[in-house]
């Protein structure tokens, strides 16, 4: 019987506005989507909501820096926040902001609440404050010798060293990391929330599945001593709410924050604050965060207690996960291994990381390590080699020898066919569970014995004797591929669609897995997915050792491309004339035949703020892999048009280093130059990765 259908919100945590996604971030957002779209698999009906943490004083310094308001700058991160992750195929139903009319309405709403209940006292606190720059400093923004183990140029908060945590005024020579002068205490009335008000409350949400029992068993460390008061509150000057009634008080972004996820939360249903209240407040509704374990404090007292406090429903679940390490350490600029979403994709397929990540995520929040050379072993030999081959190895043999008809799977691949749909129960439950990692195991080991069905029956053989056994065997194959599709469907969405456009079948669901296809024509066989090139991989690690333009200064034109690419402008036609005069120097027919020309589908064409010529193509070229091309036609094109089309390129280009960006590649085209310039046609039956000869 089918399950009943289920409504859930599901948030992740807010990205902070003053700084690029970095692959770090992309564990969380990567994890949520795929249990999101999981549940949308199954029919459930989801809303997944996120936006930028905008406010506080790192954002207004970060601004004055770039000259740029904090509107603007604001403005301008939550654009790249949203187009990286559109790369990595994270789809919010809606990506808002904490600085919204919205949030600003709920924020006050939430605090004279929790104000007329008694939850909130003010008391005096002493402050480092910046003689030069005239401001309070966050306890990040205090450098100095900890207490502790007497370790130099520690943060103000805790040391790195000894993993001490202190007061700003406990370290010994403390400076300002804004001016580097030395800070000077001063006396500020403060605003807090008595924590301890929700001392029961907090306990018996504990006792329920709002997180996993090990998260809960340490979070109950907390309760052994009287909860601190949270002090809510920062003085100018600061980018934030103003707290009413009072004059140079300011909102700490951290109250803001979770309210922000009921601000996108209205701006999803296009309605005032208070009906984002009463879809939170609808117990029909399961509501979960997906979070990292270093701001569980954050989610698990401060933020429930808020709500309490209103008069509002805590969550229902709290997913936490770990942190992201890199061949075994900390991402680090000098190892080339502190990746932005930006750099990532400028070589590496986002459908591998996505795949990657998966094979590592269990519900556990255990630390999760990307080793480059196991992400390269796993992608090609699982998500390749075992899931991808099984239907790029059948289908175009269908094709070629059958006419690409499929029929009935012959009687020997049911019990096969049958055990693959018997695993559904169990890996749905390792998906619910975010055990994503039990998932794809299981997705492998049902595609090794797909594939050695296959290899068993030898259709390239039986053909020749039984063309009706070999459309049999190869259609049990591409059934089977068809199931391990929908199982793999939240992790590698791209490929899916890619095997539903191969298989000529409507979108998978959940629900599929116990259909059979009915006999029809397939269509003719387009690349699913690339290998890792170990060499894409150390490029990314070398550059990533050198200053990125994009990370270093923010307000520079930034290309989205997957690979890195060599271009070049179309050279001027020959006229023809009497006799033959060379126009560059003669190659001969040995150094000609040396030029890789392949077809290329043409994935996106974006333009290139700085240049009147050039437009950043990004190619897949099948086999070969995704490519990016800086192609001098911008005069000639509308990018919008682009998008699908064949292209001619050259694929053994040596790379060039260009001002915009690095490329690898020509596009062939023809014409005088500017506006005419026309790229070669090419015949649709063409696949990328084609040889051109």
């Amino acid at each position: 019987m089918p399950h009943p259908k289920r409504k859930i919100l599901v948030t992740s945590a807010l990205p902070y506005a003053n700084g690029a996604i970095h692959i770090g971030h992309l564990v969380e957002y990567i994890q949520t989507d795929i249990w999101v779209r999981y549940q949308r698999l199954c029919g459930h009906e989801v809303v997944y909501v996120c936006g930028d943490d905008a406010h506080g004083t790192p954002i207004m310094l970060r601004a004055r820096k770039e000259g740029l308001s904090p509107e603007d700058f604001i403005g301008r991160m939550n654009s790249e926040h949203q187009r990286d992750f559109a790369r990595f195929d994270i789809a919010f139903d809606s990506y808002y902001s904490t600085h919204s009319p919205e949030n600003q309405t709920l924020c006050l709403r939430i605090y004279e609440t929790l104000r007329a209940q008694g939850h909130i006292v003010t008391r005096d606190v002493e402050q480092f404050f910046d003689p030069t720059e005239q401001i309070f400093l966050p306890d990040r923004f205090i450098r100095g010798t900890c207490p502790n183990c007497k370790a130099p140029d520690q943060y103000g908060d805790s040391c790195e060293i000894c993993g001490k945590h202190y007061q700003p005024i406990d370290l010994i020579k403390p400076r300002s990391a804004v001016s580097g002068a030395t800070p000077i205490r001063k006396t500020s009335r403060h605003f807090f929330l008595r924590l301890e008000h929700f001392r029961r409350q907090l306990q018996d949400l504990l006792q329920s599945r709002f997180v996993d029992e090990s998260v809960a068993n340490k979070l109950r460390e907390w309760f052994a001593t009287e909860l601190k008061d949270w002090d809510i509150s920062r003085d100018a000057p600061f980018f934030g709410f103003a707290i009413p009634q009072e004059t140079d008080k300011y909102f700490y972004n951290w109250l803001d924050a979770p309210i922000g996820y009921l601000a996108s939360l209205a701006h999803y249903l296009k309605a005032p604050a208070e009906e984002a209240i009463e879809f939170w407040q609808n117990e029909n509704v399961e509501i979960h965060h997906f979070i990292g374990k270093d701001i569980v404090y954050f989610h698990a007292l401060f933020w429930p207690a808020m709500l309490l406090g209103a008069g509002l429903r805590p969550p229902t679940r709290l997913s936490v996960h770990g942190h992201l390490t890199v061949n075994a350490e900390k991402m680090s600029k000098s190892r080339g291994t502190f990746i932005s979403a930006v750099q990532y994709a400028r070589y590496l397929d986002p459908q591998w990381l996505r795949y990657y990540f998966a094979t590592r995520l269990s519900a556990a929040p255990s630390d999760l390590d990307l080793s480059f050379e196991d992400f390269t072993a796993r992608v090609n030999s699982e998500l390749v080699g075992k899931l991808a081959n099984l239907i790029s190895r059948s289908a175009p043999m269908l094709n070629r020898l059958l006419n690409g008809e499929t029929g009935v799977p012959v009687e020997d691949a049911l019990p096969l066919l049958e055990q693959i749909r018997q695993a559904k129960p169990e890996i749905a439950q390792a998906f619910e569970d975010r055990n994503f990692a039990a998932a794809t195991r299981q997705i492998c080991s049902l595609a090794d014995k797909a594939n050695k069905f296959v290899e068993d029956n030898a259709p390239w053989v039986l053909v020749k004797t039984d063309a009706q056994a070999a459309r049999g065997v190869l259609t049990a194959a591409l059934e089977a591929g068809r199931i391990l599709t929908i199982y793999l469907k939240a992790i590698v969405p791209q490929f899916a669609r890619s095997v539903e456009q191969c298989l000529n079948i409507e979108p998978l669901e959940w629900r599929h897995i116990e259909d059979s296809m009915t006999a029809h024509k397939i269509n003719a066989f387009a690349h699913l997915v690339s290998r890792v090139d170990d060499k894409a991989v150390q490029s990314l690690i070398q550059e990533n050792m050198m200053p990125d333009p994009s990370t270093a200064n923010p307000s520079s034109p930034i290309p989205s491309a997957t690979a890195a690419a060599a271009s070049a402008s179309p050279a001027p036609s020959a006229a023809a004339s009497g006799t033959f005069e060379p126009l560059a120097p003669i190659c001969t027919i040995e150094q000609f035949a040396a030029v890789d020309l392949r077809v290329a589908r043409v994935i996106s064409a974006e333009d290139l703020p700085g240049s009147d010529k050039l437009l950043k193509l990004q190619l897949d070229a099948g086999e070969i892999g995704r490519r990016v091309v800086l192609a001098g036609i911008k005069k000639a094109v509308v990018p919008d048009q682009l998008p699908g089309r064949l292209v001619i390129f050259c694929a053994n280009l040596a790379p060039r280093k260009m001002k915009l960006g690095t490329s690898e590649g020509m596009v062939l085209a023809s014409g005088p130059g500017g506006a005419e310039v026309f790229l070669l046609s090419v015949d649709s039956r063409a696949t990328p990765g084609q040889r051109v000869h």
